[in-house]
């Protein structure tokens, strides 16, 4: 199968062809990683801008490094630092940037559908890296990626996913893409940060957090997002913690082999443990790393790159 598409903008419109492609292609990406000068020539001469107009640390490094490993020319712009502050509206700034020779525009804005909007401007591809309560459609393909590489499959496993689900866009891109490979998702979280009718995607909401955890091959907690959301959805951390917090003893109610993942940031000992974070069955800082390479898959797949053997 080939890449047809001009951009990725989200996994609800992706199919399970198209998202093993995906990871095949990122598990290509991964050898070059292993190597040590981490450098081919496939996108020699293209230009990839990260256009950021949220905070940002690994999606945003890892799509820099993603494009300097490939050996494509790397720009970064943040909004407080660009014609943004000036008055520059999102559509000016696309088509600026394409003006300028960009083949590939990647975008993560407050607002939900902004991608969608810059992919109908310009005529470069377009990589949604995050759009308000929207989809994280590059962070649910390295999940996808990590469990597949760990399990060998994704079709048939348990995905428990914990925490605030309202406000999050990887909860949401990680329910279409385990959904559509196959896997049963499970949502656990206040009442008051679950999304009313989410049932429609194929995931099922639990009333415990134990309900949540019995049996699953996969357990991803998800902070708090503070920045998005209002006062008073849940009356303290302290009691947070308590109701939906992953510890230890809450974890052995999984699988023995189950994975533990984050996204990140992390906020330790709110959703998460120390314990269970630093433990033997989390595989976080591995998921940064394949962010890395499904990033470069993602590169190469859009911006039409030659070989990657170097």
């Amino acid at each position: 199968m080939k890449w047809k598409r001009k951009d990725l903008l989200g996994l609800q419109d992706l199919s399970a062809e198209e998202i093993a492609l995906v990871l095949d292609t990122a598990a290509s990406m991964k050898e070059i990683l292993s190597r040590p000068i981490k450098k081919v020539p496939a996108l020699r001469g293209r230009v990839v801008a990260n256009v950021f107009y949220e905070p940002s640390t690994r999606t945003r490094v890892s799509f820099e490094l993603a494009a300097k490993y490939l050996s494509a020319e790397s720009v970064s712009i943040t909004a407080s630092a660009s014609s943004v502050v000036k008055g520059e509206s999102l559509k000016d700034t696309a088509l600026t940037l394409a003006a300028m020779g960009a083949d590939v525009v990647v975008l993560r804005h407050p607002l939900a559908g902004a991608p969608h909007l810059v992919a109908r401007t310009v005529r470069c591809a377009v990589i949604n890296a995050g759009d308000g309560f929207h989809e994280h459609p590059t962070q649910a393909l390295l999940d996808l990626f990590t469990v597949r590489e760990k399990k060998g499959t994704l079709a048939g496993l348990t995905v428990a996913i914990i925490g605030d689900i309202l406000h999050s866009r990887v909860a949401r891109s990680n329910i279409w893409g385990f959904t559509k490979m196959g896997a049963r998702v499970r949502l656990c979280g206040p009442a008051t940060m679950m999304p009313p009718g989410i049932e429609v995607t194929g995931a099922r909401v639990c009333a415990t957090v134990e309900e949540a955890l019995e049996g699953a091959d996969v357990v991803m907690a998800l902070r708090i997002q503070k920045e998005r959301q209002q006062e008073g959805l849940f009356p303290s951390l302290r009691e947070y913690t308590g109701l939906f917090g992953l510890t230890r003893e809450r974890l052995a109610l999984a699988r023995p082999d189950a994975l533990v993942m984050h996204p990140g940031p992390m906020n330790r000992g709110v959703e998460i443990s120390a314990a269970v974070a630093d433990g033997p069955r989390a595989v976080i800082t591995e998921q940064v790393t394949n962010g890395v390479a499904v990033r470069m898959a993602l590169l190469y797949l859009l911006a039409g790159g030659g070989a990657v053997d170097g």
